[in-house]
Formats: C-alpha cells, sequence, structure tokens
C-alpha cells in the first residue's frame, strides 16, 4: 500500500499522483528513498473500519496515555458492563481533561455517568475548589462509578447524583461554566433546553454522540434516534446564542460556547 519511488522521479510521480488525492499527501523520508502514502489511494486498498481504525490507532499513539486509574476502570467497565463502548476512552477522555484544563471551571454539570471515566477526566480540569455534580439514573453503577472516584482521589471534587436528570437538574441552584450532555440521545434537545439557562456567558455546552455511528450522513437511515439527532444537530448550528464546532471523535463531540 505504500508507493515506493525513487527520488529521480518523484516529481514526475507527484503530478500524477496530485489529482486523485485533494486531500493532502504525506511521505516517509530515508537518506536515499521517499516513501508516498496518499490517503485516498491508502483508503481504497482498505475497507472503511480498518482504515478508520488505523487513523484511531495512530492519534491513540500520539495522545498522552491515561494513568492506571483510568486504564483499570476501562478494564473494569468491559468486563463488568453490558454496553462497555458507552465509555467516553482515551481520546475523548484526554480531549475532555484538555478542555476542561485551559477553561479551569468551578463547576461542571455531567447528565449521564455510566461508569465514571469522563467525569474523572472533567474533575481534573476543575479550579481549585471546583465541584463536578453527575447524574446518573442506574442505580446498578453506583459502587463501580464511587469506587474510581476514590481510587482517583477525586471524592472532594465530584459529587455523585442518582436518579433522574429532568428532575435533578431544576432544583441545581449552580451556573455552571461547563456542562456535558452524554444521555440518552433522545432527550439532547430537551436537556440542551434545560441547562442553558444554567451556563453562565463563555461557558461551555458539550454533547456526545452526534454522528452515531455515522448513521447521521446515511440517507437511508430513517430510525427514530438518527432523525432525532439529525433535528438536534440542526438546532444548534441554527442557535445564535451559541458558536460551536462538531468533532470527529470517537461517535461524534459537539462543542457549543455561549455568547
Amino acid at each position: 500500500m505504500l508507493w515506493l519511488l525513487n527520488l529521480t522521479n518523484i516529481q514526475k510521480q507527484l503530478q500524477g499522483f496530485s489529482k486523485y488525492c485533494p486531500f493532502g499527501r504525506e511521505y516517509y523520508k530515508t537518506p536515499m528513498i521517499m516513501y508516498l502514502c496518499p490517503r485516498q489511494l491508502l483508503a481504497q486498498h482498505m475497507d472503511k473500519h480498518s482504515f478508520n481504525k488505523l487513523l484511531h490507532d495512530y492519534c491513540a499513539a500520539h495522545t498522552t496515555p491515561p494513568d492506571p486509574v483510568l486504564q483499570a476502570l476501562e478494564r473494569e467497565t468491559h468486563l463488568k458492563t453490558l454496553a462497555p463502548q458507552m465509555l467516553s476512552g482515551h481520546l475523548q477522555g484526554q480531549l475532555l481533561q484538555l478542555l476542561s484544563s485551559l477553561l479551569q471551571p468551578k463547576s461542571i454539570l455531567e447528565i449521564g455517568t455510566f461508569t465514571g471515566y469522563a467525569a474523572i477526566c472533567l474533575a481534573r480540569g476543575l479550579a481549585p475548589g471546583g465541584r463536578l455534580h453527575t447524574i446518573e439514573p442506574n442505580r446498578e453503577l453506583e459502587h463501580l462509578i464511587r469506587k474510581y472516584i476514590a481510587l482517583a482521589g477525586l471524592e472532594a471534587a465530584i459529587q455523585l447524583h442518582i436518579g433522574r436528570a429532568e428532575e435533578m437538574i431544576p432544583v441545581l441552584d449552580i451556573s455552571f461554566d461547563l456542562v456535558f450532555i452524554d444521555a440518552g440521545k433522545q432527550q439532547n434537545a430537551f436537556f440542551y433546553d434545560l441547562i442553558f439557562d444554567k451556563v453562565r456567558p463563555g461557558g461551555l455546552i458539550l454533547i456526545d454522540n452526534v454522528l452515531w455511528g455515522g448513521k447521521i450522513v446515511n440517507e437511508r437511515a430513517h430510525d427514530v434516534d438518527t432523525q432525532l439527532i439529525r433535528t438536534f444537530n440542526d438546532k444548534i448550528h441554527a442557535d445564535e446564542r451559541v458558536e460551536n464546532i462538531m468533532l470527529p471523535i470517537r461517535d461524534g463531540l459537539l462543542i457549543a460556547r455561549k455568547h
């Protein structure tokens, strides 16, 4: 899948490849040899899943690795839950931690804790004395969540609420610097509207799974979840109260900053 070119023939080959590779080329140099790997040509020799995994693994290899607590949490999540793919994981977790560290929030709200991976990452970026409120409806996960919050040394920084977020959020009299919505995808719009006035100007709203396994761009996908996520994504993009960016990381992360 790599094209081996002699240096004397490079220019000619590059001109030939340019029309096939509009997204750019990557070069790997040795003292006398250059390897040219046009991304489109590489993708043609691999199925979509393998190509995406190759890119993901490369990004992961060049991202600060998770510490032993997060590694253990990910391992136990895969062993003890029915849907471990709900875990934020290495790449997204590191992004969440970086965003939080840059913002230095005093208060964070997370809707949908699962086993606590994202909560730990976000809480590590809190300002001194800051607090993260995380809401999880599944009581069976409480022991696992609390176990790893303690192992991460974040018991004073993370307050776990077990119950229905739609009932708990209205009674939280707090102005949040950052909100992470990672609950039932049919409720994205509901939770966005519910928390919006609780987010301070300049605060961030993060929404997970906005690409829905790629179904979002599949014109033949008309199931309820996909259609609701499409509608929600359009809603945020048209909301003049925020500026937004959608990132193709993991299953899609939408980041909105409130004006």
